[in-house]
């Protein structure tokens, strides 16, 4: 699918942003990456709620095949051939997928930081190594000293 091709199919849900990624492209909307669109096929982001949409249809979620198995994305669905036809349904659809991007947005949490390791004085190591890579990289820069003639 070229890039043209893409703008014209999401005419009708609206602006979506195109970037180019392993064998096609990301396609996103209001900063939300919600579909893929690659030589396999377009595939739409899904989620428990959308899932089952997506299996009434006969779709099947994307996977590909490593050396030693295949990988199975269960929350990429490829879409339904019939929605190539009909772009205000593709729309509504790809409104479904976002809202489903958008949700697994909400349900990611912040990696929690690791808790800084005390010395024997009480001090955090990675305050020390700090302090002393910056006094290492000082040592290192200054300015070699000439003799006058």
């Amino acid at each position: 699918m070229d890039r043209e091709f893409l703008i014209d199919l999401f005419a009708d849900f609206g602006p979506v942003t195109l970037r180019r990624m392993f064998s096609g492209y990301g396609i996103s909307a209001d900063g939300t990456n919600f579909a893929l669109a690659l030589r396999a096929g377009l595939y739409f982001r899904a989620d428990d709620e959308t899932i089952p949409q997506f299996e009434a249809e006969g779709s099947k979620p994307f996977s590909y095949q490593t050396r030693s198995k295949t990988v199975t994305v269960n929350s990429y669905w490829q879409l339904p051939a019939r929605l190539f036809d009909d772009s205000e349904e593709l729309a509504v659809w790809a409104h479904l997928a976002l809202a489903a991007a958008q949700r697994a947005a909400l349900r990611r949490r912040p990696r929690p930081r690791k808790a800084a390791v005390k010395d024997a004085a009480g001090k955090k190591r990675a305050v020390k190594r700090a302090v002393a890579r910056r006094s290492s990289a000082k040592k290192k820069r200054a300015p070699t000293k000439r003799s006058s003639p």
